[in-house]
């Protein structure tokens, strides 16, 4: 049984077109090339496609079951054709890249929307990583790009280009004792913090430590449950806040000391020793253009 790509597209065309006179025309091929291709695939499976009893072909219930299945393999082919060309074009194969929870995370659907239209056949994989894990995978090569809060000393082997700034609040829970009064400094050092905690045990994790008692936990969204529930305070982004459930039920203390923001560089990373394609260098540009959080700094 020998089925060609030319038979299954004249089928699938006078399927939709709904005759064979349409499907040529869509074709660009004579209509006794059309009505040749379909009559070779009927004869090659077997099977009655098209009822030509009346004045235009209908599909038979066989046709209609096997349309759907040329379908599919019209568009892996066209699929094959696209990963193709894009491989033709240097375009990389796959890209791996690792964000900080720190970078809001509603700015990232249009920014890989774009990327998909624009990059149709790369393979993506988006880790969430915090603080220096974020650069330890990209020097490993475990990721191809980083994005994550400014590190204080970054390995020499990777390039960076802060991309946004990201304020943090200092946040308690309703019933906590730092919500009851102005917070002077001090007083902070004697209530347990809740501090985001990277899996990797460098100074980055201690950066924020201000109390003598901290709980170390691996996720914004359960430090609030956390700070919700008045096992301490801690230090959280707006957008966290925002998107969070636990927001009712948190307060932001009146510090004697300060505004109550703290910003956080956001930068964007990479290792100068391995080649840039252009998936990766598009995104290192649409990045860049998005400017989180505005200029500060």
């Amino acid at each position: 049984m020998a089925v060609s790509f030319d038979q299954l597209q004249a089928f699938v065309a006078a399927a939709e077109a709904g005759s064979f006179s349409g499907a040529a025309r869509a074709l660009r091929k004579a209509q006794s090339a059309v009505s040749t291709q379909v009559a070779n695939l009927e004869a090659d499976l077997g099977l009655e496609l098209f009822s030509r009893a009346g004045r235009n072909p209908v599909l038979t219930p066989a046709g209609e079951r096997l349309l759907l299945e040329a379908r599919v393999v019209l568009d892996r082919r066209e699929h094959l054709i696209g990963v193709a060309t894009s491989l033709e074009q240097r375009v990389e194969n796959r890209l791996v890249v690792a964000i900080d929870e720190l970078y809001p995370e509603h700015a990232l659907g249009a920014l890989f929307a774009e990327f998909a239209r624009r990059f149709p056949y790369v393979e993506l994989e988006l880790l969430f990583p915090l603080m220096e894990d974020v650069s330890r995978m990209v020097q490993s090569g475990a990721a191809d790009l980083g994005v994550m809060w400014r590190q204080e000393v970054l390995p020499t082997e990777l390039g960076f280009q802060t991309i946004g700034w990201v304020p943090l609040k200092l946040v308690c829970g309703r019933d906590h004792p730092l919500a009851k009064a102005r917070v002077e400094w001090e007083e902070l050092k004697r209530h347990r913090q809740i501090l985001v905690a990277a899996r990797s045990d460098g100074p980055e994790k201690r950066r924020l430590r201000v109390a003598a008692e901290v709980w170390w936990v691996e996720s914004h969204w359960v430090i609030l449950e956390m700070v919700k529930h008045g096992i301490g305070w801690a230090f959280v982004t707006d957008h966290v806040i925002a998107a969070s459930l636990t927001a009712p039920h948190l307060v932001t203390p009146d510090l004697q000391f300060d505004q109550g923001d703290w910003p956080i560089a956001l930068e964007l990373v990479w290792h100068k020793q391995r080649p840039c394609g252009p998936a990766a260098a598009w995104l290192r540009e649409r990045f860049a253009a998005e400017r989180v959080g505005g200029g500060l700094g």
